[in-house]
């Protein structure tokens, strides 16, 4: 029997979609991610999300059980990307100031373009940290990091570029506070100082100045 206009005809894509897990898992993440980071753990619906997805609100909680475990793994989720995209600069290939200054930068940006991911790290320390404690992924992913810092830091140190007594953990947080301050109270900074900090011109220079605070903060000379 031939469709009628009233029947819709599944596109090769959205059959793919639906026979496939993992982009079904994917896009409840992504649209998870949106919900967790403008509405927090608690002002956020499975409702809301299944109405935006592809999946239903019974393919959710088949997922990912409940609404706790499904904001874990969003945060896992947002942990994961940046830390992959941290793999791909291979700072290894490059001299201990280029590297530590391509990190810098990596970091600087990756905040402007994920913002998600700085609201769901503002969330979580609402709640002290307590679902990222129990993610064993996301500790790994973040011990993977530091061994990265610490690589690189000891390279400087030993060809005399980096000055010695650093704590690679430190250097770490000083890395992210610069970056993440620059996204997390740009309007209201922008607001009380009447500056448009989220202009690419402004965005430029506040790049400049924390690779270069962390450079000098580093170097020998």
């Amino acid at each position: 029997m031939a469709p009628t206009s009233k029947t819709p005809v599944p596109t090769s894509k959205q059959s793919r979609r639906k026979n496939d897990p993992e982009l079904v898992k994917a896009d409840i993440l992504a649209v998870a991610t949106r919900e967790f980071s403008e509405k927090g753990l608690s002002g956020a619906r499975i409702d809301e999300i299944a109405d935006k997805t592809r999946a239903s609100k019974r393919m959710i909680y088949y997922y990912f059980n409940d609404k706790e475990t499904l904001y874990l793994h969003t945060l896992e989720a947002a942990y994961q990307k940046v830390r992959l995209q941290e793999a791909e600069l291979d700072l290894d290939h490059f001299a201990p100031l280029e590297a530590l200054s391509r990190l810098v930068r990596f970091t600087f940006n990756h905040h402007v373009k994920n913002p998600d991911f700085i609201r769901l790290v503002m969330i979580e320390n609402i709640h002290h940290g307590r679902y990222l404690a129990q993610s064993a992924l996301i500790q790994s992913l973040n011990a993977g990091v530091i061994d990265v810092l610490t690589n690189v830091y000891a390279r400087g140190v030993e060809d005399g570029s980096f000055r010695k007594g650093l704590d690679p953990r430190e250097l770490h947080w000083l890395i992210s506070a610069l970056s993440f301050f620059n996204v997390s109270n740009q309007h209201t900074f922008s607001r009380i100082f009447d500056w448009q900090q989220a202009a690419p011109e402004n965005q430029h220079k506040l790049e400049e100045h924390v690779t270069e605070m962390v450079l000098r903060y580093v170097r020998t000379d």
